[in-house]
């Protein structure tokens, strides 16, 4: 058994040089399954919250819990990243002509910084293990594209607390946290879980502009516009499209009203994910005139580029219809002969929208 003060002095210095690497908040959680989180995800699934996202279900068994995966591992770290928005999110509702973009996409790809902090933590921590005479540590790194429930373990970590918009709020960063984690062999203490300070609070379900949640920490993708512009590859809805507004890539509102980020330590928030000018609020038609090579060249080193362009400018059109800017019908006549059948639908919804303009 390894002593635990060594353990003790290991972790506390584990925890600076994570913070080095530019994460705002480390944890350490129990690598155990929990039976309450794998029902919880259970029952998600079989409500069919899910929607397309066959890959939640495929997976399923391993996503249930850290030992699921990987039956070796002993504990996990849980670390966030802060993308605390430098202007309010809410700041282009009511600009048509004007696309709005996530807070989280109009910066560097969260998907390559935080993995490449992930990894230069985990060499550190390896080589420390073997100066100490532990052996090297294994471990695994993960962001969000393997079948791991960061956010339950961040909130087992005390990281912060699942809220009922099924996000983590975070006492000092408030909703915007990336998070990564890693498991390991090296058996850490665990930190104490965060408790729920949601308290009577509603915000973000009342804000919610699809009305995702069924009930509190309960989220349906279906109806999420989120999902909607990012992971669902067919037509809009229809009944979701006005509600879209001007929203073509992610939506932040349930975060955005959270009370806890006017305590969000703004200074925390990690460089490379600050907001790119072109896309802190593009001209629709701009977006509209872009073809494969134009999408992703703007999009290079960007989370928006894996939707591809087709799905981004039927987002753009969705967008174009509810603007009311008929200065914008020329380009969605253009678009309505597309080779593409979702976004020459959408297109031809934009227009009818454009039409009954007064």
């Amino acid at each position: 058994m390894v002593n635990a003060d060594i353990l003790d002095d290991l972790k506390t210095r584990l925890i600076a040089h994570a913070r080095s690497l530019g994460f705002a908040t480390v944890g350490f959680a129990p690598a155990e399954d929990d039976p309450l989180r794998a029902e919880r995800l259970d029952s998600w699934l079989e409500a069919g919250h899910h929607g397309d996202m066959d890959w939640m279900e495929a997976r399923a068994d391993v996503r249930r819990g850290p030992q699921s995966m990987w039956p070796e591992a002993a504990s996990v770290i849980a670390l966030g990243m802060s993308y605390a928005p430098s202007v309010d999110p809410f700041a282009l509702e009511d600009a048509g002509e004007r696309a709005r973009i996530s807070v989280y996409a109009q910066g560097g790809d969260y998907h390559v910084t935080v993995k490449k902090a992930l990894k230069a933590l985990a060499r550190w921590l390896v080589a420390e293990t073997e100066k100490l005479g532990l052996g090297a540590a294994e471990l695994k790194v993960f962001v969000d594209t393997a079948p791991v429930m960061e956010k339950p373990l961040g909130e087992a970590a005390g990281l912060g607390w699942q809220g009922k918009h099924s996000n983590l709020v975070s006492r000092e960063h408030g909703s915007w946290l990336f998070l990564g984690a890693i498991y390991t062999t090296v058996p850490f203490a665990p930190d104490a879980p965060h408790e729920d300070l949601c308290g009577s609070c509603n915000a973000c379900q009342t804000a919610c502009p699809t009305d995702a949640f069924p009930a509190p920490y309960q989220v349906d993708a279906r109806r999420c516009i989120s999902y909607l512009t990012i992971e669902h590859k067919g037509p809009i809805p229809e009944e979701f499209r006005k509600p879209m507004g001007n929203r073509i890539y992610g939506c932040d509102d349930c975060l955005a009203v959270c009370p806890w980020n006017k305590f969000a330590d703004h200074a925390a928030r990690n460089k490379a994910f600050a907001s790119r000018a072109e896309l802190a609020g593009p001209r629709l038609a701009d977006l509209l005139e872009l073809d494969d090579a134009g999408f992703r060249a703007l999009f290079s080193g960007s989370p928006i580029k894996r939707i591809g362009r087709d799905r981004f400018v039927r987002n753009c059109l969705i967008a174009a219809g509810n603007s009311g800017d008929a200065s914008l019908m020329g380009q969605a006549e253009t678009l309505s002969h597309d080779a593409d059948p979702v976004v020459a639908e959408a297109a031809s919804w934009a227009i009818a929208e454009l039409k009954a303009v007064p």
